[in-house]
This record gives C-alpha cells, structure tokens and sequence, in this order.
C-alpha cells in the first residue's frame, strides 16, 4: 500500500470548492492513478489545522499514485509526500487510531440508512466495526463534525448528499491482526468516496 499527504493551498479556488464538497475531491484524487482507479481502493481524509486552516489530505491507496496530475503548481502549499507502507500488527498490540466515520444504522423497513446522532449511539457502532474488524476499543475521545451537505452531479443529474461526520480517536487493542490489516486495507463504515472510513494506526 502506498500512503501520501497532500497539504492544501487554502488560497486555491478549486481547493476551496473541493473542501466544500468531498465528491469533487474524490474525483480529483482518482486522477492520481489512471482510468482504471475503480479497480483500486482509495480512502482518504483531510484533517484540518484549526490554529491556520491549512487542510492536509491523507490518502490511502493499493498503487502509486501520480501526483504530477494535479490542477496546477497552486494546489498545493508543497509538493505531495508519498511513500510505501506495510503496516504489521499483533494480536494484544495497544495503537493509537484515528477514524473520521459516518456512523449509520439502516431502517428495517425503507431499508435506507439512517445517521446515528448521539455520542452513546456512535460508540456502539464504532464498537461493533471493532468486532467485525479485528480490534477492541480500549479509550476513545468522540468528535462531533455535524452533517455535510453538498451536491453530487453525475451523467447531468444533481443530487442532495447529506452525511454525519464524526471523528473518532482514542486507543485500541488488537483482537485478530488479519481482520485489523482488512479493516485497514478496505477501510471502515459507509461512503468512503466522501472522505471516510480510512482508519490511521500508529504506536501507543
């Protein structure tokens, strides 16, 4: 896997649309790696610096990407840091995790998904991906990010995108490495084009 960081030029004009809606991002990151992008998995998150407002893009993928793809020498504030990584875990090993999540429920009877508004609810959730994905929530801080709202234009048609952002950080322990490496790989949760679902581990 390959990880980069692209750190934004808050100045930028399209910097500023693609902020405001996480699609365009997507689609201006998959440039990075060709037309058959689909075929690979590509998470990423933007963390913003809330002291300058300086937005750093951490994107995740199974192939090298080719940053030289992006608009223009203005779009970034230096230039994009890529690198290989192999992460490797233990069963028992404590990681110090980030996770920005859209932490949903689906409804039995329309069969839609439903945002998970309260804390309580959202650390049941964050527990039972633990489950699934090969690791124990040991501590965790919630963050709320509210609802993002913005337009997804696809073959001329417009339509109203609407996802609860919650960040989740904290310290968890590892139950079963090939699940966690999976989880990691894959990522975590619904709408993974928008900006979520990529979960960052590092040592406790």
């Amino acid at each position: 896997m390959y990880l980069s960081r692209l750190i934004l030029n808050p100045r930028n004009r399209q910097v500023r649309s693609e902020l405001a809606c996480p699609y365009e991002m997507h689609r201006t990151i998959a440039r990075a790696f060709g037309e058959d992008y689909e075929d690979d998995r590509i998470l990423y998150r933007v963390d913003v610096e809330r002291r300058t407002g300086v937005a750093t893009v951490l994107v995740q993928s199974l192939t090298e990407p080719d940053w030289s793809v992006l608009p223009d020498d203005r779009y970034l504030l230096e230039p994009a840091d890529s690198k290989p990584i192999a992460p490797g875990v233990s069963e028992g090993q404590l990681l110090s995790f980030r996770l920005r999540a859209n932490p949903v429920k689906r409804e039995k009877e329309s069969g839609r998904r439903q945002g998970l508004l309260q804390e309580e609810e959202q650390r049941a959730w964050l527990e039972r991906q633990g489950e699934r994905s090969g690791f124990r929530v040991v501590r965790c801080h919630v963050i709320p990010e509210g609802l993002q709202e913005f337009l997804r234009r696809s073959n001329g048609d417009e339509r109203k995108v609407t996802l609860l952002s919650v960040r989740f950080e904290g310290l968890l322990q590892v139950t079963d490495p090939d699940a966690l490496g999976a989880a990691v790989r894959d990522g975590i949760g619904p709408a993974k084009a928008f900006g979520f679902g990529l979960l960052s581990l590092a040592r406790a």
